[in-house]
Protein backbone atom coordinates (compact mmCIF):
# COMPACT_ATOMS: atom_id res chain seq x y z
CA UNK A 1 0.00 0.00 0.00
CA UNK A 2 1.49 3.41 -0.97
CA UNK A 3 2.66 5.69 1.83
CA UNK A 4 0.32 8.55 2.74
CA UNK A 5 0.90 12.06 4.03
CA UNK A 6 -0.12 10.76 7.49
CA UNK A 7 2.62 8.13 7.34
CA UNK A 8 5.23 10.79 6.59
CA UNK A 9 3.95 13.09 9.37
CA UNK A 10 4.00 10.22 11.88
CA UNK A 11 7.53 9.15 10.88
CA UNK A 12 8.86 12.71 11.14
CA UNK A 13 6.97 13.63 14.30
CA UNK A 14 5.34 16.67 12.68
CA UNK A 15 1.79 17.75 11.88
CA UNK A 16 0.22 16.79 8.54
CA UNK A 17 0.03 20.48 7.60
CA UNK A 18 3.83 20.74 7.91
CA UNK A 19 4.27 17.91 5.41
CA UNK A 20 1.75 19.57 3.10
CA UNK A 21 3.58 22.92 3.25
CA UNK A 22 6.91 21.20 2.60
CA UNK A 23 5.63 20.22 -0.84
CA UNK A 24 3.29 23.12 -1.62
CA UNK A 25 5.15 26.09 -0.07
CA UNK A 26 8.64 24.89 0.98
CA UNK A 27 9.85 28.46 1.65
CA UNK A 28 7.44 28.58 4.62
CA UNK A 29 9.02 25.56 6.34
CA UNK A 30 12.12 25.66 8.53
CA UNK A 31 15.02 24.30 6.39
CA UNK A 32 15.93 21.65 8.99
CA UNK A 33 12.33 20.45 9.27
CA UNK A 34 11.91 20.56 5.50
CA UNK A 35 14.99 18.39 5.02
CA UNK A 36 13.73 15.87 7.57
CA UNK A 37 10.30 15.66 5.93
CA UNK A 38 11.78 15.21 2.46
CA UNK A 39 14.12 12.49 3.73
CA UNK A 40 11.23 10.63 5.39
CA UNK A 41 9.10 10.98 2.26
CA UNK A 42 11.92 9.58 0.12
CA UNK A 43 12.47 6.68 2.52
CA UNK A 44 8.78 5.79 2.61
CA UNK A 45 8.33 6.27 -1.15
CA UNK A 46 5.71 8.97 -0.65
CA UNK A 47 4.67 11.03 -3.69
CA UNK A 48 2.35 14.00 -3.16
CA UNK A 49 -0.95 14.05 -5.00
CA UNK A 50 -0.47 16.83 -7.53
CA UNK A 51 -4.18 17.22 -8.17
CA UNK A 52 -4.82 17.77 -4.46
CA UNK A 53 -1.84 20.08 -4.22
CA UNK A 54 -3.20 22.12 -7.13
CA UNK A 55 -6.47 22.64 -5.24
CA UNK A 56 -4.53 24.04 -2.28
CA UNK A 57 -1.93 26.13 -4.10
CA UNK A 58 -3.83 27.06 -7.23
CA UNK A 59 -0.91 25.72 -9.30
CA UNK A 60 -1.14 22.76 -11.65
CA UNK A 61 2.64 22.44 -12.21
CA UNK A 62 1.86 22.10 -15.90
CA UNK A 63 2.99 24.38 -18.75
CA UNK A 64 1.56 24.60 -22.25
CA UNK A 65 3.94 24.89 -25.21
CA UNK A 66 2.41 25.80 -28.57
CA UNK A 67 4.47 25.41 -31.75
CA UNK A 68 3.53 26.36 -35.30
CA UNK A 69 4.49 23.03 -36.90
CA UNK A 70 5.80 20.13 -34.84
CA UNK A 71 7.01 18.40 -38.03
CA UNK A 72 9.45 21.26 -38.70
CA UNK A 73 12.93 20.16 -37.48
CA UNK A 74 13.40 23.64 -35.99
CA UNK A 75 11.04 22.85 -33.10
CA UNK A 76 12.12 19.49 -31.57
CA UNK A 77 15.35 20.81 -29.97
CA UNK A 78 13.34 23.67 -28.43
CA UNK A 79 10.62 21.29 -27.18
CA UNK A 80 13.17 18.86 -25.74
CA UNK A 81 15.08 21.61 -23.92
CA UNK A 82 11.89 23.19 -22.55
CA UNK A 83 10.62 19.81 -21.35
CA UNK A 84 13.92 19.02 -19.62
CA UNK A 85 14.04 22.42 -17.92
CA UNK A 86 10.42 22.15 -16.80
CA UNK A 87 10.98 18.68 -15.35
CA UNK A 88 14.01 20.01 -13.49
CA UNK A 89 11.70 22.61 -11.94
CA UNK A 90 9.09 19.92 -11.09
CA UNK A 91 6.78 20.94 -13.94
CA UNK A 92 5.42 19.09 -16.95
CA UNK A 93 4.98 20.29 -20.53
CA UNK A 94 1.87 19.89 -22.68
CA UNK A 95 2.92 20.32 -26.33
CA UNK A 96 0.38 21.38 -28.96
CA UNK A 97 0.72 21.86 -32.73
CA UNK A 98 -1.19 24.75 -34.31
CA UNK A 99 -0.41 23.97 -37.98
CA UNK A 100 0.39 27.65 -38.63
CA UNK A 101 -3.28 28.50 -37.98
CA UNK A 102 -4.05 31.53 -35.74
CA UNK A 103 -7.61 30.34 -35.07
CA UNK A 104 -6.24 27.04 -33.75
CA UNK A 105 -3.80 28.99 -31.55
CA UNK A 106 -6.64 30.93 -29.95
CA UNK A 107 -8.71 27.79 -29.45
CA UNK A 108 -5.80 25.96 -27.79
CA UNK A 109 -4.96 28.82 -25.41
CA UNK A 110 -8.58 28.83 -24.21
CA UNK A 111 -8.49 25.04 -23.81
CA UNK A 112 -5.21 25.05 -21.88
CA UNK A 113 -5.91 28.05 -19.66
CA UNK A 114 -7.49 26.08 -16.80
CA UNK A 115 -5.07 23.16 -17.06
CA UNK A 116 -1.72 24.93 -16.92
CA UNK A 117 0.08 27.65 -14.98
CA UNK A 118 1.13 29.42 -18.17
CA UNK A 119 1.63 29.01 -21.91
CA UNK A 120 4.71 29.41 -24.10
CA UNK A 121 3.72 30.70 -27.55
CA UNK A 122 6.42 29.82 -30.08
CA UNK A 123 6.29 31.82 -33.33
CA UNK A 124 2.54 32.52 -33.01
CA UNK A 125 0.55 33.78 -36.01
CA UNK A 126 -2.18 35.54 -33.99
CA UNK A 127 -2.46 39.30 -33.97
CA UNK A 128 -0.77 41.25 -31.18
CA UNK A 129 -4.14 42.48 -29.89
CA UNK A 130 -5.46 38.93 -29.57
CA UNK A 131 -2.30 37.74 -27.81
CA UNK A 132 -2.60 40.65 -25.37
CA UNK A 133 -6.24 39.74 -24.74
CA UNK A 134 -5.39 36.08 -24.10
CA UNK A 135 -2.64 37.08 -21.66
CA UNK A 136 -5.38 38.32 -19.33
CA UNK A 137 -6.72 34.77 -19.21
CA UNK A 138 -3.45 32.92 -18.59
CA UNK A 139 0.22 34.01 -18.18
CA UNK A 140 2.03 33.97 -21.53
CA UNK A 141 5.65 34.07 -22.65
CA UNK A 142 6.23 34.62 -26.36
CA UNK A 143 9.13 32.99 -28.22
CA UNK A 144 10.37 34.53 -31.47
CA UNK A 145 7.88 37.38 -31.39
CA UNK A 146 7.69 40.76 -29.70
CA UNK A 147 4.35 41.82 -28.23
CA UNK A 148 4.17 45.07 -26.28
CA UNK A 149 3.68 44.44 -22.58
CA UNK A 150 4.45 40.72 -22.65
CA UNK A 151 7.63 38.83 -21.70
CA UNK A 152 9.50 37.40 -24.68
CA UNK A 153 12.48 35.30 -25.68
CA UNK A 154 13.75 36.43 -29.06
CA UNK A 155 16.37 34.81 -31.29
CA UNK A 156 18.03 37.68 -33.13
CA UNK A 157 17.18 36.65 -36.68
CA UNK A 158 17.70 40.24 -37.78
CA UNK A 159 21.35 40.00 -36.84
CA UNK A 160 21.55 36.63 -38.62
CA UNK A 161 19.99 38.02 -41.81
CA UNK A 162 22.45 40.91 -41.79
CA UNK A 163 25.39 38.50 -41.44
CA UNK A 164 24.04 36.37 -44.29
CA UNK A 165 23.66 39.33 -46.67
CA UNK A 166 27.10 40.67 -45.72
CA UNK A 167 28.53 37.22 -46.46
CA UNK A 168 26.89 37.14 -49.90
CA UNK A 169 27.84 40.69 -50.85
CA UNK A 170 31.36 40.03 -49.61
CA UNK A 171 31.48 37.16 -52.12
CA UNK A 172 30.58 39.56 -54.91
CA UNK A 173 26.82 38.97 -55.18
CA UNK A 174 24.88 42.13 -56.07
CA UNK A 175 21.54 40.63 -57.19
CA UNK A 176 20.05 38.72 -54.24
CA UNK A 177 16.60 37.22 -53.64
CA UNK A 178 14.91 36.83 -50.28
CA UNK A 179 12.39 34.00 -49.98
CA UNK A 180 10.14 35.38 -47.27
CA UNK A 181 8.16 33.29 -44.81
CA UNK A 182 4.43 32.98 -44.09
CA UNK A 183 2.15 35.98 -44.02
CA UNK A 184 1.87 37.49 -40.54
CA UNK A 185 5.22 36.09 -39.37
CA UNK A 186 7.12 38.46 -37.07
CA UNK A 187 10.34 36.55 -37.83
CA UNK A 188 9.85 37.01 -41.57
CA UNK A 189 9.36 40.75 -41.12
CA UNK A 190 12.53 41.00 -39.04
CA UNK A 191 14.53 39.08 -41.64
CA UNK A 192 13.19 41.28 -44.43
CA UNK A 193 13.93 44.50 -42.54
CA UNK A 194 17.51 43.55 -41.66
CA UNK A 195 18.31 41.96 -45.03
CA UNK A 196 17.02 45.03 -46.86
CA UNK A 197 19.14 47.38 -44.77
CA UNK A 198 22.26 45.23 -45.26
CA UNK A 199 21.71 45.02 -49.02
CA UNK A 200 21.30 48.80 -49.30
CA UNK A 201 24.46 49.36 -47.30
CA UNK A 202 26.36 47.14 -49.75
CA UNK A 203 24.71 48.77 -52.80
CA UNK A 204 23.11 45.44 -53.71
CA UNK A 205 19.57 44.78 -54.93
CA UNK A 206 17.27 42.61 -52.78
CA UNK A 207 14.26 41.06 -54.52
CA UNK A 208 11.62 39.76 -52.10
CA UNK A 209 9.70 36.70 -53.25
CA UNK A 210 6.74 35.64 -51.15
CA UNK A 211 5.07 35.19 -48.73
CA UNK A 212 5.70 31.44 -48.79
CA UNK A 213 4.88 28.35 -46.72
CA UNK A 214 7.91 27.68 -44.45
CA UNK A 215 8.36 24.18 -45.83
CA UNK A 216 10.57 22.21 -48.22
CA UNK A 217 7.73 22.20 -50.76
CA UNK A 218 7.41 25.96 -50.34
CA UNK A 219 11.06 26.44 -51.28
CA UNK A 220 10.97 23.95 -54.14
CA UNK A 221 7.96 25.66 -55.71
CA UNK A 222 9.90 28.96 -55.86
CA UNK A 223 12.75 27.63 -58.01
CA UNK A 224 11.33 28.91 -61.29
CA UNK A 225 10.63 32.37 -59.84
CA UNK A 226 14.20 32.52 -58.54
CA UNK A 227 15.47 31.63 -62.02
CA UNK A 228 13.32 34.32 -63.65
CA UNK A 229 14.47 36.90 -61.08
CA UNK A 230 17.98 36.58 -62.53
CA UNK A 231 19.70 36.67 -59.14
CA UNK A 232 22.99 35.05 -58.22
CA UNK A 233 22.23 34.40 -54.53
CA UNK A 234 19.24 33.63 -52.31
CA UNK A 235 18.55 33.99 -48.58
CA UNK A 236 15.65 31.76 -47.51
CA UNK A 237 13.35 32.25 -44.51
CA UNK A 238 14.46 28.92 -43.07
CA UNK A 239 16.57 25.85 -43.85
CA UNK A 240 13.62 23.77 -45.06
CA UNK A 241 12.84 26.33 -47.75
CA UNK A 242 16.52 26.60 -48.69
CA UNK A 243 16.83 22.81 -49.04
CA UNK A 244 13.63 22.66 -51.10
CA UNK A 245 14.89 25.48 -53.31
CA UNK A 246 18.15 23.65 -53.98
CA UNK A 247 16.13 20.60 -55.06
CA UNK A 248 13.97 22.73 -57.33
CA UNK A 249 16.95 24.49 -58.89
CA UNK A 250 18.66 21.16 -59.50
CA UNK A 251 15.58 19.96 -61.38
CA UNK A 252 15.93 23.04 -63.62
CA UNK A 253 19.59 22.32 -64.28
CA UNK A 254 20.80 25.18 -62.06
CA UNK A 255 23.76 24.26 -59.88
CA UNK A 256 24.29 25.37 -56.27
CA UNK A 257 26.62 27.09 -55.54
CA UNK A 258 28.23 27.34 -59.01
CA UNK A 259 25.25 29.16 -60.58
CA UNK A 260 23.35 30.42 -57.51
CA UNK A 261 24.46 30.62 -53.87
CA UNK A 262 21.86 29.69 -51.23
CA UNK A 263 21.72 30.53 -47.50
CA UNK A 264 19.17 29.25 -44.99
CA UNK A 265 18.27 30.15 -41.42
CA UNK A 266 18.00 27.82 -38.37
CA UNK A 267 20.89 25.32 -38.76
CA UNK A 268 18.65 22.26 -38.44
CA UNK A 269 20.46 18.91 -38.47
CA UNK A 270 19.39 18.28 -42.07
CA UNK A 271 21.39 21.32 -43.21
CA UNK A 272 24.59 19.41 -42.44
CA UNK A 273 23.48 16.30 -44.32
CA UNK A 274 22.37 17.78 -47.64
CA UNK A 275 24.63 18.07 -50.66
CA UNK A 276 25.88 20.70 -50.87
CA UNK A 277 25.99 21.24 -47.12
CA UNK A 278 23.95 24.34 -46.39
CA UNK A 279 25.40 27.69 -45.38
CA UNK A 280 22.98 28.93 -42.73
CA UNK A 281 22.31 31.12 -39.71
CA UNK A 282 22.38 29.08 -36.49
CA UNK A 283 19.59 29.93 -34.04
CA UNK A 284 19.85 28.95 -30.34
CA UNK A 285 16.58 27.02 -30.17
CA UNK A 286 17.47 24.88 -27.14
CA UNK A 287 18.56 27.94 -25.15
CA UNK A 288 15.29 29.65 -26.11
CA UNK A 289 13.27 26.72 -24.76
CA UNK A 290 15.10 26.68 -21.42
CA UNK A 291 14.99 30.46 -21.04
CA UNK A 292 11.28 30.65 -21.82
CA UNK A 293 10.42 28.08 -19.13
CA UNK A 294 12.47 29.95 -16.52
CA UNK A 295 10.91 33.25 -17.55
CA UNK A 296 7.38 31.88 -17.29
CA UNK A 297 7.95 30.39 -13.84
CA UNK A 298 9.71 33.53 -12.63
CA UNK A 299 7.12 35.97 -13.92
CA UNK A 300 3.94 33.88 -13.93
CA UNK A 301 2.53 35.78 -10.97
CA UNK A 302 3.33 39.17 -12.48
CA UNK A 303 1.43 39.49 -15.74
CA UNK A 304 2.56 43.10 -16.10
CA UNK A 305 6.19 42.14 -16.68
CA UNK A 306 7.77 43.21 -19.97
CA UNK A 307 11.00 41.26 -19.54
CA UNK A 308 12.73 40.34 -22.78
CA UNK A 309 15.76 38.16 -23.49
CA UNK A 310 17.53 38.37 -26.86
CA UNK A 311 19.66 35.40 -27.90
CA UNK A 312 22.38 35.89 -30.50
CA UNK A 313 22.59 34.06 -33.82
CA UNK A 314 25.67 33.23 -35.88
CA UNK A 315 26.55 32.51 -39.49
CA UNK A 316 27.72 28.97 -40.30
CA UNK A 317 29.51 28.86 -43.65
CA UNK A 318 29.42 25.57 -45.52
CA UNK A 319 29.27 24.57 -49.19
CA UNK A 320 26.15 26.19 -50.66
CA UNK A 321 27.76 29.62 -51.19
CA UNK A 322 30.61 30.59 -53.50
CA UNK A 323 32.02 33.74 -55.16
CA UNK A 324 29.63 35.71 -57.38
CA UNK A 325 30.14 37.68 -60.59
CA UNK A 326 31.47 40.76 -58.81
CA UNK A 327 33.93 38.84 -56.66
CA UNK A 328 37.17 40.64 -55.81
CA UNK A 329 40.10 38.37 -56.61
CA UNK A 330 43.24 37.52 -54.72
CA UNK A 331 44.41 36.76 -51.18
CA UNK A 332 43.04 39.08 -48.53
CA UNK A 333 40.06 40.07 -50.69
CA UNK A 334 36.57 40.58 -49.31
CA UNK A 335 35.46 37.30 -50.89
CA UNK A 336 38.28 35.38 -49.21
CA UNK A 337 37.25 36.84 -45.85
CA UNK A 338 33.61 35.99 -46.53
CA UNK A 339 34.48 32.35 -47.04
CA UNK A 340 36.22 32.12 -43.69
CA UNK A 341 33.47 31.03 -41.31
CA UNK A 342 32.40 28.37 -38.88
CA UNK A 343 32.94 24.97 -40.48
CA UNK A 344 30.60 22.08 -39.69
Amino acid sequence: MPATIRDVARACGVHISTVSRTFSAPHLVNPETRGRVLACAEHLGYRPNKAARALITGRTHNIGLMVADIANPFFPPLIKAAESQARHRDYHIFVTDTNEDPSVEEELVHALAKQVDGVLLCSPRMSNSLIEQLSREVPLVVINRQVTGLPAVVMDVGQGARLAIEHLTGLGHREIALLSGPRGSWTSREIRRAAGAAARAAEATLTVLGPNPPTEDGGQSMADQVRRAEVTAVLAYNDLMAIGLIEGLDALGIRVPQDISVVGIDDISLSRLTRPKLTTVATPTAAAGRTAVDMLLQHGDDRRTTAQVTLQTELVIRDSTSPGPHCPAGPGSTATAALEGVAS
